[in-house]
């Protein structure tokens, strides 16, 4: 069965370029992002899918009044295996990020070119690969007449690269039975071109925004203000004290400890003879799962109390992002372990390992309820980038490690 799937994938390539080329036609770009949304790429996908003998895409669409269709698609499609009570699901998004510049970009970024193993446009890797290694696992299993062992379940996801309100946030709160809790999850959106990072942890994460109010005036006269300048600065050099309120490391993450660090720095006044009365700035605080954000707030305005009483300011807080992190995926669940086997398998040398990172995913949507989820892609890692480019090789490969997670030995 599953060197019977792996032959079949390796004569893909044609239909690897076929689907990406198919796909970076159609600019799909939520309406944060001036764009219509994903209709026209979801339709076109399960156009597609039927044209290659898939069951019928089962939609899950969240309203959306910004968009012409009024809302954005999720389609799950899955071809039964032999325990119909267990999925394993390939969960990929169809939105994508603007070009930016079309003068950094060497062709037209919604239409593909080929070059030897690569091809280029934009979201061609961001996440285009995942929704075409995942395909291409669906009609290895068509073409070959094998019934997985368990379900094999393909969900494209709108609004990821915006928030995931209208996505897997959306389909995860409104499934309606399409998990269950012994079903496999992979997320194919982020990972290393050695494919050796499977992510299975994220820090929690804090953007704070901070307004140090003092009184302007003359810079000639500086008793007749209270410089918000000089206050800030002393609250900036607090913030590294958080270390010492915080010091847990796990080997997980690179870096292994909780980071706080003060970033931008807003204009105050324009001119060098004036004593500023306003100083805003801003601290990103990354903070290993354990500790509560709740906390990390309270540390940092118990310093600003220090700050107010020395220098005679006021202080004002605003949260700009807040994300508590979700649960671990623990190292030892069969996602995990048949993640890796099959990196090892498919990619000889690598040696991949359980890792957390400091910023979040969507498989956080789906560890809050319970599911284990693991974050791995074998990618070029230029997400976002003028002529984003993707690997057909690894997108076969990834293809392939998926088939080992599905049907083992």
């Amino acid at each position: 069965m599953r060197d019977a799937l792996l032959a079949c994938l390796d004569r893909k390539r044609d239909m690897v370029i076929d689907l990406q080329r198919e796909l970076t036609a159609i600019p799909a770009l939520g309406p944060d992002n001036g764009g219509p949304g994903e209709r026209e790429k979801a339709d076109r996908l399960k156009t597609l899918l039927a044209g290659m003998g898939f069951p019928e895409a089962r939609e899950i669409n969240a309203p959306d009044p910004r968009v012409p269709c009024g809302h954005r698609p999720n389609l799950a499609v899955v071809i039964p295996g032999a325990d119909t009570s267990r999925t394993f699901w390939i969960i990929s998004h169809l939105d994508i990020v603007p070009p930016g510049d079309p003068a950094l970009w060497r062709s037209d970024p919604y239409a593909l070119v080929v070059d030897g193993d690569l091809v280029y446009g934009r979201g061609v890797e961001d996440n285009q690969q995942a929704v075409v290694s995942s395909i291409l696992l669906g009609k290895a299993l068509l073409e070959e007449g094998v019934t997985p062992p368990i379900n094999y379940g393909m969900l494209f996801v709108a609004d990821e690269e915006t928030g995931s309100k209208y996505g897997l946030d959306y389909v995860a709160a409104h499934h309606d039975g399409l998990f269950s809790k012994d079903d496999l999850f992979l997320v194919p959106d982020f990972g290393l071109p050695t494919s050796e990072m499977v992510e299975v942890a994220e820090k929690s994460m804090l953007w704070y925004k901070i307004t140090v109010n003092g009184r302007q005036c003359h810079a000639s006269t500086p008793e007749a203000g209270v410089n918000s300048l000089a206050a800030a600065s002393l609250f900036v050099l607090k913030i590294p004290k958080l270390h010492e309120r915080f010091p847990a490391k796990n080997p997980l993450f690179q870096p292994a400890n909780s980071t706080f660090e003060p970033t931008k720095k807003e204009a105050n006044v324009d001119n060098i003879n004036t004593i500023p009365g306003r100083d805003v700035f801003y601290v990103d605080c990354r903070v290993l799962p354990e500790y509560s954000l709740d906390d990390v707030v309270a540390a940092i305005q118990g310093f600003g109390r220090e700050v107010e009483a020395a220098c005679g300011v006021t202080i004002d807080y605003a949260v700009v992002q807040q994300e508590q992190a979700a649960p671990t995926t623990p190292e030892d669940t069969p996602i995990v372990r048949k993640v890796m086997a099959g990196i090892r398998a498919v990619y000889p040398g690598a040696k991949p390992r359980p890792m957390g990172i400091g910023g979040g995913t969507v498989a956080a949507y789906l560890r809050r309820r319970g599911y284990p989820a693991v974050v791995w892609a074998t990618l070029e890692h230029n997400a976002h980038q003028p002529n984003e480019r993707s690997s057909i090789a690894k997108t076969i490969g990834d293809a392939k490690v998926m088939a080992h997670v599905l049907v083992g030995e």
